[in-house]
């Protein structure tokens, strides 16, 4: 089983993760996945609480995999091994590369973490915002070659922000920029059955194949 969820921001919101929260989990086991559609938050500043609560998520019956938000810490996280295409923090917590397309339960899933922070002038840089919250120009090279290699066709995109064009009818104060551009050409062009995507903390069936999530956690 795949589920998704929207972002955690360790530790303000991983109580969506409980068992009286999410008691299917009950009957999960690590072959079963969670995706964290970014700001995970668990990669932030090694304190005793960030511990805690990363031991917490491991312990849990299902294997957690997430994509990168806007409040990440990216020095932190580009620092953790890699395994193909992920960065490992535990045998049960997974962070998934930007830009790969990857083969879980034989659905194809396409990833592309980041976003920029509507709140970038409250924050300080190398404390609590890195630069490497939007995509490098390589990191969007990297994205359609991949796509290229399956023939612009999967089955499911999972980001953290979503195309200019989809976001106007979510939230219009949102700042349009050069990655939500980019995702409205992969709209465009890319064939998918479903795209969701966290970072407005909102719950809502945009139409049909776009679902905004923050605290619902749905299974595919």
């Amino acid at each position: 089983m795949i589920c998704i969820t929207g972002d955690t921001h360790i530790p303000i919101d991983i109580g969506k993760l409980s068992t009286k929260r999410f008691p299917a989990q009950k009957v999960l086991t690590k072959e079963d996945y969670l995706i964290i559609c970014g700001d995970f938050g668990g990669v932030w500043d090694n304190s005793n609480e960030e511990k805690y609560w990363i031991k917490w998520l491991c312990k849990k019956n299902f294997t957690t995999i997430f994509i990168d938000g806007n409040h990440e810490n990216y020095s932190l996280l580009n620092e953790l091994p890699v395994v193909p295409f992920a960065h490992k923090i535990n045998d049960g917590i997974y962070h998934l590369i930007r830009g790969e397309v990857f083969t879980i339960d034989n659905k194809k899933i396409f990833t592309f973490g980041g976003a920029s922070s509507h709140d970038r002038q409250c924050r300080k840089e190398g404390i609590n915002w890195w630069k490497e919250e939007v995509p490098s120009e390589g990191e969007y090279i990297k994205a359609i070659h991949n796509l290229d290699i399956c023939n612009w066709k999967v089955d499911y995109i999972i980001t953290h922000c979503i195309a200019s064009s989809i976001q106007r009818q979510i939230d219009s104060t949102y700042d349009e920029n050069e990655l939500t551009d980019f995702l409205d050409m992969i709209n465009n062009k890319l064939s998918y059955k479903k795209w969701f995507f966290g970072h407005y903390h909102l719950d809502k069936e945009v139409d049909q194949q776009h679902t905004v999530i923050f605290n619902r956690i749905i299974a595919i």
